[in-house]
């Protein structure tokens, strides 16, 4: 089955609910985490009608996930973020102040309230995520060397505030479950033996019962497409960034 479609996202979501898999949302997961839980976090990057058709499919599911939004035209809508909210979804701040900024802290963290209050006229915002900006030098996380997000009541951020030992982390970076090599930012501490590459191979997973109790799953649901235009697209567009980060990488790598 071909990867990173509707139908094989379906898939994914059906095999987790027939392993009797609990959806929460990162707000509810960090408040009061259920056995065998699952975070559907969703960073909304581009084609923000895509995280609009994952949020419909969640909601005839009787399931729920969280969203994060940048504040870029191709991300930020005041309509999908309503409609995505109305569904039951959470809704948070992606956030690349320091990018914006250039590193300048202090112009960073005025961003930063300037953007959280535009969201927060639309919708209650308690979590948010950064944004890996791969093609910057700087890291967004940063800014919290010199401030501190629960001073805005904000409640978590999941680079922070996960403990990835209990918590088994999947991401589609690089549009592959197994993307870690060329991921810039976008990367935890693994403590778990599991490692997949393909979608079918985590579905597959789930049937065997091989899957841990708790876990994360990051989409970027611009990747997930039933267009044959759009899939070709994002499929060898995404090779290119890939082969540039994996560069990148390599020479962060050599600095460091």
């Amino acid at each position: 089955m071909k990867d990173f479609t509707i139908n094989i996202y379906r898939n994914l979501l059906s095999a987790l609910l027939e392993e009797h898999y609990h959806f929460q949302t990162f707000q509810a997961f960090l408040q009061k985490p259920l056995d065998r839980s699952i975070v559907l976090r969703h960073d909304v990057d581009d084609r923000k009608e895509h995280s609009l058709q994952f949020a419909k499919i969640q909601q005839e599911l009787g399931i729920v996930g969280t969203y994060y939004f940048r504040m870029v035209p191709q991300s930020f809508d005041e309509s999908v973020i309503l409609q995505i909210a109305e569904m039951g979804h959470e809704i948070g701040y992606h956030y690349e102040d320091m990018d914006f900024a250039k590193g300048d802290t202090r112009l960073a963290i005025d961003l930063f309230q300037q953007h959280l209050e535009k969201l927060r006229k639309i919708v209650p915002i308690r979590t948010i995520c950064m944004h890996g900006s791969p093609r910057s030098r700087f890291d967004n996380r940063s800014l919290w060397e010199v401030y501190d997000y629960k001073d805005y009541e904000i409640i978590g951020e999941p680079y922070f505030d996960v403990d990835y030992r209990q918590v088994f982390y999947l991401t589609d970076t690089g549009r592959s479950w197994d993307g870690h090599k060329v991921s810039i930012r976008d990367k935890v501490d693994h403590h778990f033996p599991h490692r997949f590459q393909h979608t079918a191979a985590i579905i597959e997973s789930a049937k065997n019962k091989d899957l841990p109790a708790k876990i994360m799953m990051t989409f970027h649901p611009q990747r997930w497409t039933d267009s044959r235009v759009l899939w070709v697209q994002e499929k060898y567009t995404q090779k290119v960034k890939n082969i540039v980060k994996y560069w990148l990488v390599k020479a962060a790598a050599k600095t460091g």
